[in-house]
């Protein structure tokens, strides 16, 4: 089985990988405003995409905000991804979780060692993964070029 496609040269890749860490900080911060004004809590942080040392209960509010945004943000993602890299969102969607991870670790000082907060994050990209690749399957459904395999 040969995987027929066209290749696409660096520039392009880190172009759209850029776009995409745009995106999702953008709405990471969107979506965290809109939450922080829903819940009333009376301090914006703007450390909300970083912050994995909330206490994790359901009676801490701003826990409550914090994976709210995470999950709805990763949510939202991935439409926009497919709009934007139109195939392999999965390679873009890993990535920028992986950078995710890099910089809340370099933000915070600190090694994300709390398993709510790795919990929330692999429930998130895997909701931003299957969006966005089956919206990327459906836009991208008439071309030629989107997943074909030929077999011998």
């Amino acid at each position: 089985m040969a995987f027929k496609g066209r290749a696409v040269d660096s520039k392009t890749v880190l172009l759209n990988l850029l776009l995409c860490l745009l995106i999702f900080y953008s709405l990471f911060y969107m979506i965290g405003s809109v939450c922080f004004g829903a819940f009333r809590l009376d301090h914006f942080d703007g450390l909300i995409p970083f912050d994995f040392k909330t206490e994790p209960t359901e009676s801490n509010s701003k826990y409550l905000v914090n994976l709210l945004s995470l999950e709805l943000t990763y949510f939202c993602s991935g439409l926009l991804f497919a709009a934007v890299v139109r195939r392999r969102v999965w390679d873009y969607a890993l990535t920028v979780t992986l950078v995710h991870v890099m910089i809340t670790s370099l933000v915070m000082l600190e090694f994300p060692t709390v398993w709510q907060w790795w919990l929330a994050l692999g429930s998130g990209l895997f909701l931003m993964i299957c969006n966005g690749q089956l919206i990327a399957y459906f836009t991208c459904q008439s071309e030629q070029s989107y997943a074909s395999f030929s077999i011998y």
